[in-house]
């Protein structure tokens, strides 16, 4: 009896989870600090009040309820003894015959740590609940006060990066600010809230065509979307933002810049400077084959560059893992991993979206209908996809958003 032992349920260590879950001879454990997978792409939808948290996330022990040979640890992994194929955990010492690293990533402020006082972040779904209850709380507060000062404050969001994440939050923003609450509050305007994106580079979304990146631009300045490009944050305090030394007066500044792997503090694992794990050509670790790292924590080079930290990658990563496993299980030589690009997407509102697939570019309303049919297609579990569509198909419908509660 061989033991693999995963670490993180997120697209990576699921998928390499149910590529070994009914293996004959061969016994899985995932070891999560949460017992659920949760679909991060649409955490920001969790974060605009568009759906709920069990929405976007399944139980780890329903999903694998069917695989008699997976056990499911809610725990964290404190140590690692690669020599003696060991790791220690909050909970026991656990031995494996394959260690596969896939932590996933957590949000880095560029050195500047105190600015997750003032700022927050979109990666887990505790993030999305506080991001919503600020957002929410803040048309509330300004729904309270008369002083036109106040509520400008509270009526002004600045999201801080120019990735797909910064581009769908300062989208739903704008669209639920102008369509679906304008109705809901009476004492100010809601479609005069002011929607500030921050990009560094040149240009929002920079992994996109620029014709792509332009038409995105488009749609966000008419959603009231104000764009600053080539704009570095210089400070985050209480209340406000300074952008190259211009402040803006804001209560709530949602941080989409840049994130970092969830790694250990090992010395055996060469790291890069966001700490993800340089990776040999079939995702082992060097001098240690039998530990493979996949996902986000991964950082392999393709074609010249470092493949992004993306749930595709992450699931291709972790079906090729458990095959490499499968292959050395049965005698058969390991593979090198090649990722395919299947292309790129992103939704900025009703009709909205932009999509990328070799030299195929669309967008609009049809390539807002290949996003919601990939997304649904990708979902966990039959329940999730039927309430995922019901309530889009309400949302598209009504212009309301169905989760507008304020919860602590």
């Amino acid at each position: 009896m061989k033991r693999v032992i995963v670490v993180g349920g997120g697209f990576a260590g699921i998928n390499v989870a149910k590529s070994l879950g009914k293996v004959p001879n061969l016994e899985v454990i995932i070891i999560d600090k949460n017992n659920y997978h949760v679909f991060q792409p649409l955490l920001y939808q969790v974060a605009m009040a568009g759906l709920n948290p069990s929405d976007i996330a399944v139980s780890l022990r329903s999903l694998f309820s069917g695989s008699n040979n997976t056990t499911i640890y809610m725990g964290t992994v404190t140590k690692i003894d690669p020599h003696n194929n060991q790791i220690e955990t909050d909970f026991s010492s656990l031995s494996y015959d394959y260690l596969v690293l896939a932590c996933g990533a957590i949000e880095s402020f560029f050195g500047h740590n105190e600015w997750k006082n003032y700022s927050f972040p979109l990666k887990t779904i505790e993030h999305a609940r506080e991001i919503r209850r600020r957002v929410l709380t803040a048309f509330e507060k300004a729904e309270k006060t008369d002083d036109i000062e106040k509520q400008a404050k509270h009526l002004t969001f600045v999201i801080v990066g120019g990735g797909p994440t910064g581009v769908e939050l300062a989208g739903s923003i704008g669209e639920m600010s102008k369509y679906t609450l304008a109705k809901d509050f009476k004492n100010v305007n809601t479609k005069l809230t002011k929607i500030f994106l921050v990009e560094a580079g040149d240009r929002i979304l920079p992994t996109f065509d620029k014709k792509s990146s332009a038409k995105a631009s488009t749609y966000l300045r008419k959603l009231g979307v104000r764009i600053y490009t080539s704009s570095k944050v210089t400070n985050i305090i209480k209340d406000s933002i300074e952008i190259e030394g211009e402040k803006i007066d804001s209560a709530t500044v949602i941080w989409a810049a840049g994130v970092k792997a969830s790694t250990f503090d090992e010395k055996y694992f060469n790291m890069d400077n966001t700490g993800r794990i340089f990776v040999e050509d079939d995702l082992s670790i060097k001098d240690f084959p039998n530990i493979f790292v996949a996902g986000d924590m991964a950082h392999f080079t393709q074609n010249s560059k470092p493949l992004q930290g993306i749930a595709p990658v992450a699931i291709q990563q972790g079906r090729f893992t458990a095959r490499n496993i499968l292959n050395e299980f049965n005698g058969k030589k390991r593979k090198n991993f090649k990722y395919i690009d299947k292309g790129q997407m992103v939704i900025i509102g009703r009709n909205k979206a932009l999509a990328e697939t070799g030299k195929l570019k669309f967008s609009g309303f049809f390539a807002w209908f290949v996003w919601l049919f990939i997304h649904i297609y990708y979902l966990v579990g039959f329940k999730n996809r039927t309430f995922v569509l019901l309530q889009w198909i309400w949302s598209y419908i009504t212009y309301k958003k169905g989760s507008r509660l304020i919860l602590p």
